[in-house]
């Protein structure tokens, strides 16, 4: 990129006027972004914890382990073999819960 080195240098003042006009235009673009919220709305579509849920279905198709998948004795998630760290009481640990 080329540089015009005839052209008037900004001093230093003249820096500072400009960031923060700039600083105030940002401002004032990021206040005029928000939203309003209606609240009951919003109570409406949060969940509560310990919610009826005797009418859901859930459908998950579980695949049992592989030949090369072991389950860790720690942290009970299904990897593969190349991420089996040790055994301990003959339990699998994974590279994950060693360290």
């Amino acid at each position: 990129m080329a540089t015009d080195y005839d052209s008037p240098r900004k001093t230093d003042d003249d820096a500072g006027e400009e960031s923060l006009q700039e600083f105030q235009a940002r401002r004032a673009d990021a206040s005029s972004d928000s939203i309003d919220v209606d609240e009951t709305e919003l109570a409406e579509l949060v969940e509560l914890p310990g919610a009826d849920l005797s009418d859901e279905e859930l459908s998950v198709r579980v695949i049992p382990p592989q030949a090369d998948e072991f389950t860790c004795s720690r942290c009970f998630l299904v990897h593969h073999h190349s991420q089996r760290a040790c055994e301990r009481d003959d339990q699998p640990i994974c590279l994950e819960c060693a360290a």
